[in-house]
């Protein structure tokens, strides 16, 4: 261990030059409840990544990969019970139960507090503390936030440096006076046998006990028995959405789990910039990334998960990525379907429960090459084609990369712009098979709101709670992820519709995975999606006319370029074929789903979902 940490009664001795204070009282006060052996102030270094990731390499918590194949990158494997986002465990505390809504598991707050208290105790002896400055954001940017994360994984630490800006630079904006968001984190009490012995052959400790908690009116996180990245990296979900969302809500701004591109016209210059809000593991990364079939256009990546968004000078909105790093779902990424997240991890990356190939590299279910006849899988064990044709993978549904965002080949220039980038457009969408067209725009701005708050997608595996390919509501993509009631913050939507008026974006519902009777998905996809971007920015334009449907306005045919790709009119009909009475249905399932949000559910909503019977009752 290095001669930067320092014991507990050393905190203040062990603090940079600039730790303000409050700060210093803070992490003494945690590290004599959590009581490690050390502490250690995370400068954010390279000296700092090899030491660490040197030592890691040598309790054998990582493996190094081959420098030939991934230079300075390593695979992490964790434990099976730790591999997802666990949302039975993760809880809004806020003040009033109303105000983390249904669709939040809500715990008392100083009940919770109480409960923290006693797991935290003393939960990281024999093990070092580090203390992590990080900004999300742009450091010093008008929509950026600072934070401090405590945690006793030094996992933790490495992917904190790549997926924000951590280190000397968040800290000295603590130090002149910014407002930061304190989170505690601890993998929990290590792992003990049947006799109740600690178990120092498992490398990754978590506990069963798990709570991943969050204090609305305080800021405030807790996070106790996993060390899963989006129950431990607490910059990500934890603060970028659930505590950023109530932030926004407050400031008059916008934290959602979108992706930001810019697409620009090559012939003309123009430059167009679009969000979008998709589940996990529905082809975000991949739009963000995009490859354009159409001449003349290109994609540059600003963001690939979650987009901070605020009001101009100019009173259009502006959006930035405050993360500084993708943290992308392996299986089912490869250069067919996104070379370019393919060739940001080559170098720099940390994977985590793919398999590893008998030369050092890492490999996953839908990776351009194929299965080796020999692997060791997620779980560290053997593996072979055999093992594959009885079922079993030999990486996680839900395994990892985490990767600079600046190694993306195609990163915008302007994607570290404090000020953001304005926007154009706002898509929705999600995986399903029937009834929902390939592209609709919104009738008005309510029902672009609507459109957000009646998203039903089947679920993936990000998730452990939920089983996959199931069919469940997701407003907005954020279900898991909002800090406060859902109701309220399509509430919130609806009055930065006002604020803005005819500058807010125009909202665009989306569905690349539409199936034929067959089975088979209709629409060609990946770098074909961008005729769908290109239509949508001639409508912002004011280039192209649509047609009134039953979920909103939809291209015309001969307006849509569909050059080199084999979609006739029978195919398209089929991509836009819309059931009334399937939709009838849908509809009576999102007025049961809207009920649960009793008097809180915004008034437009409701007049929106009138709106939407009457166009399916005038089209029968």
């Amino acid at each position: 261990m290095t001669d930067k940490t320092y014991s507990v009664e050393e905190v203040r001795a062990g603090a940079p030059a600039e730790a303000p204070e409050k700060l210093i009282e803070w992490v003494t006060e945690k590290a004599n409840l959590t009581k490690p052996d050390s502490i250690y102030w995370a400068d954010g270094s390279e000296e700092e990544w090899t030491r660490l990731s040197d030592e890691m390499v040598e309790a054998g918590t990582f493996t190094r990969l081959n420098p030939e194949k991934r230079p300075n990158s390593f695979l992490a494997r964790s434990l099976p019970s730790d591999v997802a986002r666990v949302e039975s465990r993760t809880f809004i505390c806020s003040e009033k139960e109303e105000d983390a809504g249904p669709t939040n598991h809500w715990a008392d707050p100083v009940e919770m507090k109480a409960t923290l208290k006693g797991v935290f105790d003393g939960s990281m002896r024999g093990r070092t503390m580090y203390v992590v400055p990080f900004s999300m954001g742009p450091v010093g940017g008008p929509i950026s936030q600072v934070g401090i994360e405590l945690s006793d994984s030094a996992y933790v630490v490495l992917n904190m440096k790549i997926m924000t800006r951590m280190g000397k630079a968040a800290l000295n904006e603590i130090a002149n006076g910014a407002e930061w968001v304190p989170a505690l984190h601890s993998v929990g009490y290590p792992l003990r046998d049947a006799e109740g012995n600690e178990r120092p052959d498992v490398l990754w400790p978590c506990n069963d006990e798990k709570y991943i908690t969050h204090f609305p009116e305080t800021n405030e996180i807790f996070s106790y028995g996993s060390g899963y990245g989006g129950n431990a990296l607490l910059g990500k979900k934890c603060f970028a959405l659930r505590i950023a969302s109530t932030m926004a809500r407050r400031d008059g701004w916008m934290a959602e789990h979108m992706l930001i591109l810019r697409l620009t016209d090559e012939k003309t210059g123009k430059q167009y910039h679009v969000t979008a809000a998709f589940p996990s593991a529905c082809g975000k990364t991949n739009l963000a990334m995009l490859q354009p079939t159409i001449p003349g256009y290109k994609v540059s990546t600003v963001g690939d998960d979650i987009a901070w968004m605020r009001p101009g000078p100019d009173g259009r909105l502006y959006a930035i990525n405050p993360e500084a790093g993708f943290f992308g779902v392996a299986p089912g990424t490869s250069y067919k379907t996104n070379p370019m997240a393919m060739e940001t991890a080559r170098a720099n990356s940390i994977f985590t429960n793919v398999a590893l190939t008998d030369d050092g590299d890492v490999w996953w279910e839908g990776i351009d090459d194929p299965m080796p006849d020999h692997l060791i899988d997620w779980h560290g064990n053997d593996f072979t084609p055999a093992d594959a044709a009885e079922g079993k993978v030999a990486a996680h549904g839900n395994s990892r990369f985490t990767v600079p965002a600046s190694q993306c080949p195609i990163i915008c220039e302007d994607w570290e712009a404090p000020q953001g980038v304005p926007i154009d457009a706002i898509l929705f969408g999600g995986r399903r098979a029937t009834n929902v067209p390939l592209v609709a725009e919104q009738y008005e701005p309510a029902h672009g709101v609507f459109i957000g708050a009646s998203v039903a997608s089947e679920a993936t595996s990000a998730a452990t709670d939920v089983k996959a390919g199931a069919l469940r509501h997701d407003p907005f993509a954020m279900l898991p992820f909002c800090g406060y009631n859902m109701a309220d913050y399509w509430g919130h939507w609806l009055e930065m519709q006002d604020k803005l008026g005819d500058k807010f974006p125009k909202v665009y519902q989306v569905n690349w995975f539409r199936k034929d009777d067959d089975g088979h998905i209709i629409w060609p996809g990946f770098g074909d999606n961008s005729r769908v971007l290109d239509w949508i920015v001639r409508r912002t334009a004011g280039e192209v006319e649509a047609t009134d449907g039953i979920t909103g306005r939809y291209p015309k045919f001969e307006d849509f370029n569909l050059d080199g790709i084999d979609v006739d009119k029978a195919t398209w009909d089929q991509l836009f074929e819309v059931d009334p009475d399937a939709w009838a249905a849908e509809m009576d399932d999102t007025e049961e789903y809207f009920s649960q949000f009793g008097d809180k559910l915004p008034a437009e909503v409701t007049a929106q979902l009138e709106k939407f019977r009457e166009r399916i009752a005038a089209a029968k």
